[in-house]
């Protein structure tokens, strides 16, 4: 199953990047599947890390932010740079490669509604499932569930029947598909397969209650979060690394603690599910 490199690069400061790299892949193996971390290092495609390309991509402040559009720049120009939720499915899906755990997809942005990540474009087309812990709360959830629709991609609550908030296990918005275990998402990937269906599916699975940011409290760290990118006059692709950190410091850590702790259940659930896959289908 594959994992994405953008937390390693632009997800967390060093050197707790490093160590939630690692510790989601021993998740992953400790579950019995196996886990492929992607990244371009130096112009080349890797499909798995080593420990020591690992701890070069985390030490490389420079490393391009690669979504679709920028892999072949990124080859061609012989650059070190990360995967986004839409270059990680793309490339795990030509190589065979089913599932996919990170933490929150991208979407649609607050008071932007034309500005719309290429995760869900990617999502339409890859075959692959992706385990998050929903779109990322810096966005406009509901205009983002809305697109998700009529792209044709299946949100699946896992063990929820409401969409997850990233930090938070609720937002308010119902999802009319829900999975009790690992299983029962493998029989719903076959069955799409079955058909021909295009496209991934999303496995939307909420963070721990223990490590949850309460609703409350993330959504006002979100909102002065962003009113403070605006004062600073923090547009395009730093505007989301500025939040995060500014939401890190109104929250004294608490976003970092519940965003660690969502990967490492995703990277959990999504072996599960690989594992499942992985299984002879039911005659």
């Amino acid at each position: 199953m594959a994992l994405e490199s953008t937390l390693i690069t632009h997800g967390f400061a060093a050197p707790l990047n490093l160590t939630v790299a690692r510790e989601m892949e021993e998740v992953v193996r400790a579950r019995g599947a196996q886990p492929l971390t992607i990244a371009v290092l130096g112009g080349q495609l890797k499909i798995g890390l080593t420990e020591a390309e690992l701890h070069e991509l985390a030490n490389t402040p420079t490393a391009r932010k690669c979504s679709t559009r920028d892999l072949g720049i990124a080859i061609a120009m012989g650059l070190t740079g990360s995967t986004t939720v839409a270059a990680t499915m793309f490339v795990a899906a030509r190589h065979g490669i089913r599932v996919f755990a990170t933490g929150g997809i991208g979407g649609v942005h607050r008071g932007h509604p034309f500005d719309v990540s290429a995760d869900l474009t990617e999502l339409a087309r890859s075959p692959v499932t992706v385990v998050c812990a929903g779109p990322k709360a810096l966005l406009d959830l509901p205009l983002t569930l809305e697109h998700l629709e009529t792209l044709g991609v299946p949100v699946i609550g896992y063990q929820t029947a409401e969409l997850p908030a990233f930090y938070s296990r609720s937002s308010g918005l119902p999802l009319d598909i829900c999975a009790d275990s690992a299983a029962e998402v493998a029989r719903i990937v076959r069955a799409r397969r079955a058909l021909g269906l295009p496209g991934g599916e999303l496995v939307c699975v909420p963070v721990p209650a223990e490590a949850e940011l309460p609703r409350d409290v993330a959504e006002a760290a979100i909102q002065e979060a962003q009113r403070r990118a605006e004062a600073a006059s923090v547009r395009g692709a730093a505007a989301t690394p500025f939040m995060l950190a500014e939401i890190a410091r109104l929250t004294d850590g608490a976003s970092v603690r519940a965003n660690r702790a969502l990967l490492l259940n995703n990277a959990r659930v999504a072996a599960e599910i690989a594992l499942a896959l992985a299984e002879p289908s039911p005659s």
